[in-house]
């Protein structure tokens, strides 16, 4: 440990003496045989350690028994030393001459024998040699030198600690001066807000007023209005009666009254021309004068509040618009009177009512004869109206049948000649066949006579001697009609019908089966009597023996065998007769 403090005590002292003294040490260096900071007997570091150790815990243990309010945390001990550290500072400061003179007194039994014998009396001495004499002694100067050093660097550090007092000083007086004038700005912005309130107060309370002035003058506006608005229709329908009465006077008296209405116009414009150049001199005039006699206005006057300018500002475009209305009502006016002569006196050509009633009377009577003639010519119109609907109607039907009738024979004549064609094809096959003439003459015939009662039953009398395949075609056309007016009946009406058209055949073909048997049963009987009543014929030979017939296969009924013979029923009911 001795020779650390030793190195780093010579180290210091190389770096920190001067030039010469580095020179001497580095001549001769310090012997290093033996330590020079020996440890003395009396006194045992490791004892005193142990001692501090038993004392951290004493108090430690002391600490723990401590309330919670006498107790201090560890930035409350730093603050304690700190705060001791300074009490210390400042009783130097405080005491500057007395440890100086204490220094001196220091100083000087430092220097007396008999205060060293004093403290070195019962100390342990060592022989020493000269040379570790002058070691020592050597290692004392460069520790006095050291010592001279740093006191300088420590008085520097005062003096430069001084200034940046003195500076600290000077920044607290700027500071403080700062802030006196930031609260004197902060006191006057309190004093300008007041004012400012103040003065927004009164504003709010002109505004109230201006605006409580404003709407009454607005109600009093729309009362005026109102009452301009009934004028007004007071006034058209006095203008829209003196109109009528004009129109109802005579032309003569009419023509006269306008020449006289474009001669007092004619009169009024003039007039309001001379008006208007007058004014108009005299406003030259006085604006002339007003710039003559214009002065500059004082210098005391200049610096008026920017509320003022405002206001004069504000009256000024006022005084503009009232000037520019006043200009368009003066131009209207204008107009007004030249358009209308309400100021004069009209004149009109009935002075008693009577007059005018009769004429109202005249015309009633002669609207009343118009209306008359105009009804009924109203009247004829719409009977030739109708008249022409019904014939066009009737034309356009007309038009229609002959259209569909040509279409009908046209389709009709093609049809014909492609069954002549078929017929013709038919009737070389007969030719050729087991069938003669005669007999073919006479199935057309029976055919016809067939086709014809049909059509008879169907539709009607021949009267117009049709053909068979004509009557045939008339026949389907019919059924067709037949079809579409099943489809739009009712199902129910339909149903009903098909029910009792069924039971009807059903009934039909019963009482034909019962006939048909009673045909056959009269048959038997007839047979039986006819062999009754023949001649007996003995047997002779063996008995014939007939064949045994085969068993009898069951057919089964296809279902379009049943519709046709379904179809084959319902043709027998509707065509047979």
């Amino acid at each position: 440990m001795s020779t650390t403090v030793l190195e780093s005590q010579q180290a210091f002292t190389k770096r920190d003496m001067p030039i010469e003294f580095k020179l001497y040490v580095e001549e001769g260096d310090l012997p290093t045989s033996k330590n020079p900071f020996k440890i003395p007997r009396d006194c045992d570091i490791f004892q005193l350690r142990e001692k501090e150790k038993e004392q951290k815990k004493l108090e430690h243990e002391q600490n723990k028994k401590l309330k919670i309010h006498e107790k201090i945390t560890y930035t409350g001990r730093v603050n304690a030393k700190r705060a001791a550290i300074r009490e210390l500072v400042s009783v130097e400061e405080n005491g500057a001459t007395t440890d100086e003179a204490e220094e001196g007194t220091a100083a000087a039994v430092k220097d007396d024998t008999s205060w060293k014998l004093a403290m070195t009396k019962d100390r342990y001495v060592e022989k020493e040699s000269i040379n570790e004499y002058i070691a020592k002694k050597r290692e004392m100067f460069l520790l006095q030198y050291s010592l001279a050093v740093k006191r300088d660097e420590m008085r520097k550090l005062d003096e430069v600690a001084m200034l940046e007092e003195q500076k600290l000083e000077k920044a607290e007086q700027f500071l403080e001066n700062d802030a006196a004038m930031f609260d004197e700005f902060l006191k006057e912005n309190d004093r300008n807000s007041v004012e400012a309130i103040k003065n927004a107060e009164m504003e709010t309370k002109l505004k109230l007023e201006k605006v409580s002035e404003i709407k009454r003058i607005s109600a009093k506006i729309v009362g005026i209005k109102s009452e301009i608005s009934k004028y007004e229709e007071i006034l058209k329908d006095y203008k829209m009666y003196k109109h009528f009465l004009i129109k109802m006077s005579p032309k003569e008296w009419q023509q006269k009254y306008l020449e006289k209405q474009k001669e007092s116009k004619k009169a009024k414009v003039a007039v309001k021309k001379k008006q208007k150049v007058e004014e108009g001199k005299k406003s030259a005039s006085s604006t002339s004068a007003k710039r003559a006699d214009g002065r500059t206005p004082p210098a005391g006057k200049e610096s008026v509040s920017f509320r003022d300018t405002r206001n004069s500002s504000r009256s000024s475009q006022k005084a503009l618009s009232g000037r520019k209305q006043s200009m368009k009502s003066s131009e209207k006016e204008d107009d007004q009177a030249i358009s209308s002569d309400s100021d004069e006196e009209v004149e009109l050509y009935f002075q008693d009512p009577q007059e005018l009633l009769d004429i109202l009377a005249e015309l009633e009577e002669q609207n009343l004869s118009h209306i008359q003639n105009s009804q009924e010519t109203e009247e004829t119109l719409e009977e030739f109206k109708q008249i022409v609907t019904s014939t066009q109607n009737s034309m356009d039907k007309e038009i229609m049948a002959l259209e569909h009738q040509i279409t009908e024979l046209n389709k009709a004549i093609e049809q014909e000649k492609e069954k002549a064609a078929e017929l013709e094809l038919k009737s070389r096959v007969f030719s050729f066949g087991q069938y003669k003439p005669e007999d073919q003459e006479e199935m057309l015939n029976n055919l016809n006579a067939q086709v014809e009662e049909v059509y008879r039953t169907c539709i009607g009398d021949n009267d117009a001697n049709l053909s068979t395949l004509l009557m045939l075609t008339s026949i389907e056309t019919r059924l067709e009609e037949l079809f579409e007016s099943l489809e739009t009946m009712p199902q129910e009406r339909v149903d009903a019908v098909a029910k009792s058209k069924e039971k009807e055949r059903r009934l039909k073909f019963r009482e034909e089966k019962l006939k048909l048997q009673k045909q056959h049963q009269e048959e038997r009987v007839r047979k039986a009597l006819e062999r009754a009543q023949a001649d007996i014929k003995k047997p002779s030979g063996r008995k014939l023996i007939y064949r045994s017939q085969p068993p009898a296969l069951k057919q089964e009924e296809n279902d379009n065998q049943i519709f046709a013979d379904k179809e084959k029923e319902e043709q027998n009911f509707f065509f047979s007769f």
